[in-house]
C-alpha cells in the first residue's frame, strides 16, 4: 500500500513511518525539515522523504502531487500540528491564527488538493485531539489548540460526508496523551504505542465508522 504521512520527522509521525515500513508498505514522509531519525530510515527503498512541506502553505498540494506523480494514495495520515503555550486568558491573535492554519485549515485544504490521487477504498485519517471536544472540556485554557482541533474535527466530518459517495473513508483519531516534544515528553504512552494503536484504527476504518471520533485505543469519544 502507498501511505502518505505529514509531520513525519519526529514523534508520532516518525513512529508511523517506522511501523508502516516494517509491515511492508511504501511510505512518503512529508515534513518541513527531516531529522536524523527519519534520515536513518531513508536507505529503505520503500521510503521517500519530501521536505519543505508546510501544510498551511497555499502551494503545498501542488508540491505533493508533483512528488507523487501518478501514484494513487491508499492511506493519507494528516498528522502535522502545533501546540503553542498561551498566557491564561491572554492568547495572542497571531498564536490563534497560526494554530488554526496549521492544525485545521491546512490539513483540510491539503486533503482536498490531493483528491486526484484518492480513489474508492482510500482512507484519510486525521490525528486530532480530544482537546477539540466541546463536551470533554473540563479545564479550559489552550484556546488556540482547542479551537483549531475542534475546527479540524468539524471539517473532517464534512469530508466524511462528502467523500462517502466516492467510497473514501475518513478517520478522526485522538492518539492519547503521548510523550512527545509537543507535550514536553510528559504523557501516558510512548509514540511507538500510540502509532501502533492509530494504525489499528486505520486498518479497522470502514465506511460505517467514517466521520466518527475515536480514541486510538478504540473508544468512541464525545464531540
Amino acid at each position: 500500500m502507498l501511505v502518505v504521512i505529514t509531520g513525519s520527522n519526529r514523534g508520532i509521525g516518525l513512529e508511523l513511518v517506522r511501523q508502516f515500513l516494517k509491515r511492508g508498505d511504501t511510505v512518503h514522509a512529508l515534513c518541513r525539515r527531516s531529522s536524523t531519525e527519519l534520515d536513518q530510515l531513508s536507505p529503505s527503498r520503500s521510503l521517500a522523504i519530501l521536505q519543505g512541506i508546510d501544510v498551511s502553505a497555499p502551494d503545498v498540494a501542488h508540491k505533493v502531487l508533483n512528488h507523487l506523480g501518478d501514484s494513487p494514495i491508499d492511506i493519507l495520515v494528516q498528522n502535522a500540528g502545533i501546540l503553542e503555550r498561551e498566557a491564561a486568558l491572554a492568547p495572542s491573535l497571531e498564536s490563534l491564527r497560526d494554530q488554526l492554519e496549521v492544525n485545521a485549515i491546512g490539513p483540510i485544504m491539503l486533503t482536498l488538493g490531493l483528491l486526484p490521487r484518492l480513489r474508492e477504498g482510500s482512507k484519510v485519517t486525521f490525528v486530532t485531539s480530544r482537546m477539540g471536544s466541546i463536551g470533554d472540556n473540563g479545564s479550559g485554557g489552550y484556546y488556540g489548540y482547542r479551537m483549531s482541533k475542534c475546527a479540524l474535527n468539524a471539517g473532517a466530518v464534512s469530508l466524511a460526508r462528502d467523500l462517502a459517495p466516492r467510497g473514501i473513508a475518513v478517520g478522526i483519531v485522538h492518539p492519547g496523551y503521548v510523550q512527545t516534544a509537543m507535550t514536553a515528553h510528559h504523557g501516558d504512552i510512548v509514540p511507538a504505542a500510540a502509532a501502533k494503536q492509530i494504525i489499528e484504527r486505520i486498518d479497522g476504518l470502514s465506511m460505517e465508522r467514517s466521520g466518527r471520533f475515536f480514541h486510538a485505543n478504540g473508544a468512541e469519544l464525545p464531540w
